[in-house]
């Protein structure tokens, strides 16, 4: 039997979800001449380049975007590579996904930018859920939901943008 999803956020509403997270971010870095976005693929790769597009509408920082690669399946601490090395020191670092689930995704996500020359880590997800396995504070939240354990979330960024509950 397959489980019917719900609709929790429409096109429009991701839309006006990823402008507001911009002027968040724009708020607490407005003093920043660069910031580097670290999408986790495939979906925080998407949602960091419509944060970028949007902070660019409203400010002159100079946004560098990174994708990292994980196996979010993976039993164990997994391997994560990333498209590009930073090459400032001392930056700051934005780390995006589209839903934080248990949080392992993203503590592994954070793990070899821990071993480089940050000077601050902050972290956006699209959609925000309170089962967390991992100490994980999120900075810039888009959508807060609390699900039982057996619930997901799924975010489409294709032609059209939908996030269903099931």
């Amino acid at each position: 039997m397959q489980q019917e999803k719900k609709r929790i956020l429409e096109h429009s509403q991701i839309l006006q979800i990823i402008r507001r997270m911009a002027y968040e971010i724009y708020e607490q870095n407005h003093d920043a001449s660069e910031l580097f976005f670290a999408g986790i693929d495939s979906n925080g790769v998407k949602i960091s380049e419509l944060i970028k597009e949007e902070v660019e509408k409203i400010s002159n920082i100079c946004i560098h975007l990174i994708r990292i690669d994980i196996d979010k399946s993976a039993t164990s601490q997994p391997q994560v590579s990333f498209s590009a090395k930073p090459e400032a020191s001392n930056f700051t670092l934005i780390v995006i996904d589209d839903v934080l689930n248990s949080g392992g995704t993203m503590i592994y996500a954070l793990d070899p930018f821990l071993k480089m020359s940050v000077s601050k880590i902050q972290t956006a997800v699209l959609v925000n859920r309170s089962h967390k396995r991992f100490p994980i504070a999120v900075d810039y939240k888009g959508f807060e939901l609390g699900t039982t354990i057996e619930e997901h979330i799924d975010v489409q960024l294709g032609d059209e943008y939908s996030a269903f509950l099931y």
